[in-house]
């Protein structure tokens, strides 16, 4: 009898046992289960709270992209006003290069041709010259003058030599329209056709430079 009720109260004991076993288990699974309902909580935005950033970074990219074309435009328009601005600067250099060459030449020019203006005024005088010794009777009286004549007159051709300017050769040479002034056709048997067969005023040239052409008279 008395082992009855040992064996009874320990089977109580041992029941009792078992459902404060299951009693601490099932706080402990609650109590996880509410942690991580905590955590959640705390992961998980609010309502609304999700649409608000989106709404917020949409607007941003659309100013982003705004200023982004217009960056763009400016960069564009710039590389257009230095494309002009080169343009404008490569002409003006064209330009200038043109007026210093231009500038050089006529330096060269009036430096190669300063004695044209003087030789030129000289001219008329050395036809007087070359007539009057030409047409002058050179005889015991008049000797001593021509010979003077002739020493002044080989003396002007000789300072117009040292300056670059010479007869130009007519008699007897073919006609040439750069150098000859045709004035006059005649005939003279046993010459060319086309050829100088006299020459009635002297042509002079200064270098490279027609000052005057000589005027003469051409065979047909």
């Amino acid at each position: 009898m008395a082992d009855e009720q040992n064996k009874r109260a320990s089977e109580e004991v041992k029941d009792e046992q078992k459902r404060a076993s299951d009693e601490v288990k099932e706080g402990q699974i609650e109590s996880v289960f509410a942690e991580e309902k905590d955590t959640e909580n705390q992961q998980a935005p609010p309502e609304g709270e999700g649409n608000g950033a989106e709404k917020a970074e949409k607007p941003e990219t659309e100013n982003a992209a705004e200023e982004l074309n217009k960056a763009k435009e400016e960069i564009e328009k710039l590389r257009n006003e230095l494309d002009q601005a080169e343009n404008r600067y490569l002409r003006l250099r064209a330009d200038f290069d043109n007026y210093r060459r231009r500038v050089n030449l006529d330096r060269e020019a009036a430096e190669k041709y300063r004695a044209q203006d003087l030789i030129v005024n000289l001219l008329p005088a050395l036809d007087n010259f070359e007539r009057a010794l030409s047409m002058a009777e050179k005889n015991e009286h008049t000797a001593q003058l021509l010979d003077g004549m002739e020493m002044v007159y080989r003396s002007i051709l000789e300072a117009l030599k040292k300056e670059g300017a010479e007869p130009i050769e007519a008699l007897g040479k073919e006609f040439d329209p750069h150098y000859h002034q045709a004035i006059m056709q005649g005939q003279e048997e046993g010459t060319a056709s086309n050829v100088v067969i006299e020459e009635f005023q002297k042509g002079y040239i200064l270098k490279d430079r027609v000052i005057r052409p000589s005027m003469v008279k051409v065979n047909e």
